[in-house]
């Protein structure tokens, strides 16, 4: 099995309760830092096709800034309303200075 993880952007990069918009693979991705943990989803809302990275970050969820859905960043699935549909989330593993996601690969069924 081939390693498919690309940079994403520095550990450094990232504040410590929030979020960075990049681009791996041709993907828009959000790169999240919450709880200690950094995660990667899909940069795009299930709901109304808006960036996630635009939203708040707290608890281990990213919430869309228009209408107010959030997203558990373990799971990708909807934790509130009106999204119903999950968000792919994307393999994450953070290598010396460099956080690296896995596009090709998502953790759930929504990618």
């Amino acid at each position: 099995m081939s390693d498919s993880f690309e940079r994403a952007c520095a550990l450094a990069d990232l504040p410590d309760e929030g979020v960075l918009a990049t681009e791996v693979g041709g993907v828009e991705v959000a790169v999240v830092k919450s709880e200690g943990q950094v995660f990667a989803v899909r940069d795009e809302c299930s709901h109304a096709q808006i960036q996630l990275s635009e939203g708040d970050v707290g608890n281990c969820e990213i919430e869309c800034w228009l209408h107010g859905s959030r997203f558990d960043l373990r799971t990708g699935e909807p934790t509130s309303l009106p999204a119903y549909d999950p968000v792919p989330i994307y393999p994450v593993r953070v290598a010396g200075d460099d956080v690296l996601v896995d596009v090709k690969n998502p953790l759930n069924s929504a990618g």
